[in-house]
């Protein structure tokens, strides 16, 4: 008898992990390497959610939290929804997960039969379609192509639509493309799925503050309030807020859904963390202050590196509406020969002769599933990026 389970042939391990990690292991032997790769504000939690945290373990809030959340965090979610997006939620509506990926697994686990069908827009975040397989659905891919800044079509989410379509995943801004959705282009997608009452909506708005310009950010339900009892918006504290290691996301829905998925995780985790829970209350609850702030930050990193990439041979780099990635092609470099005399064929040939050569680590387009394209992560120092974008163009001229 195996020991492992069929699950696991249906699922890869998670490449932005892996690149973050090989990066990694090169610094442990002592090469010069400047990593791109992984999804994290280099920006300390504020303060003010670090005091809320410590005042809790004072308080002794170091026990058992209820499966969903904490009283007092998912009224501050539902109060989050209706200030900032215009939307009613009661708190019994909302639950609390450990992050973001925790809520779109306990969805899909509470959900989802052999043979449900999920559509999700490519390039996607690596976990969704690996999500989807662990749970028994099946990946619906739809291209978005770097024509229409990586933005999905009414058109193709129509054709890829059918009887045993469950789930639309809509993730904007995108990671990991930056393109994030106006009001009009959102709205010929709920056109669409007005049309499909079979099919559910789980929206991905985990940059929401992370929008440049005058850009306006709009989720599903605000667009389409007919959407409503057919969606389940998902969000969380990791990005805006610098809380990646707290691992707190939330998401509120109708309250079928929200019944269901807590029974998922009252036998898989039950509360998430008691303290990150009372932090995540201060970032919700509090002062909001440092949020242009540091999106001014981005929104100047952003600039450089589109700038600097457009300049090196045979890349061409689209300017994202949020997120802290960029997503540029190297297609005018396939087919060439790198510095070791390795022809690259492919987005990841690119990537590893990159890392090879000048020590800077980003993930290739293929794990997003659309290339070749090669996804860098602003979310650091200017110096280092500006850095790294020098090697990357020294790089490509060396390519023959």
């Amino acid at each position: 008898m195996a020991l492992l389970a069929d699950a696991l042939s249906r699922v890869k391990p998670s490449a932005t992990i892996a690149v973050a990690q090989k990066a990694r292991d090169l610094k442990a032997k002592g090469r010069d390497v400047i990593s791109l790769g992984a999804g994290e504000p280099d920006f300390d939690t504020p303060d003010n959610i670090k005091a809320a945290a410590i005042e809790a373990i004072n308080r002794g809030e170091t026990k058992y939290t209820p499966v969903p959340g904490i009283q007092p965090l998912r009224e501050a979610i539902a109060a989050k929804f209706k200030r900032e997006n215009n939307l009613d939620y009661k708190a019994s509506q909302t639950i609390v997960g450990t992050g973001g990926k925790q809520i779109l697994f306990n969805a899909f686990m509470a959900t989802l039969n052999p043979g449900d069908e999920v559509v999700i827009p490519a390039p996607y975040w690596v976990s969704y379609p690996e999500m989807v397989s662990l749970c028994g659905g099946t990946p619906v891919f739809v291209s978005a192509s770097q024509e229409h800044n990586f933005k999905l079509q009414p058109e193709d989410l129509e054709k890829a639509i059918t009887p045993k379509t469950k789930w639309f995943i809509f993730n904007s801004p995108s990671n990991p493309s930056g393109a994030a959705y106006s009001h009009d282009e959102l709205k010929a997608l709920t056109d669409v799925l007005m049309k499909h009452e079979n099919v559910w909506v789980l929206t991905d708005d985990m940059y929401e503050h992370l929008t440049y310009g005058d850009f306006k950010f709009v989720t599903p339900v605000e667009v389409e309030p007919g959407l409503y009892n057919r969606t389940l918006t998902m969000n969380g504290v990791s990005k805006a807020y610098a809380m990646t290691g707290w691992r707190i996301g939330y998401a509120a829905g109708p309250a079928e859904l929200i019944t269901a998925m807590t029974t998922i995780q009252s036998q898989q985790t039950s509360g998430a963390c008691s303290i990150a829970q009372w932090a995540s209350v201060e970032a919700l609850n509090g002062t909001q202050d440092f949020i242009p702030e540091r999106k001014k930050a981005f929104e100047k990193r952003r600039d450089l590196v589109v700038s600097m990439l457009n300049q090196a041979t045979g890349l061409d780099c689209p300017t994202p509406e949020g997120a802290f990635y960029v997503y540029p092609s190297c297609a005018g470099l396939m087919g060439k020969t790198a510095p070791t005399g390795k022809v690259m064929e492919t987005d990841e040939d690119f990537v590893t002769e990159l890392l090879e050569s000048e020590g800077v680590a980003v993930v290739h387009g293929s794990a997003f599933g659309l290339g070749p394209n090669f996804r860098i992560s602003y979310a650091t120092s200017e110096e280092q990026l500006e850095e790294a974008c020098n090697r990357i163009q020294r790089f490509c001229a060396a390519c023959r």
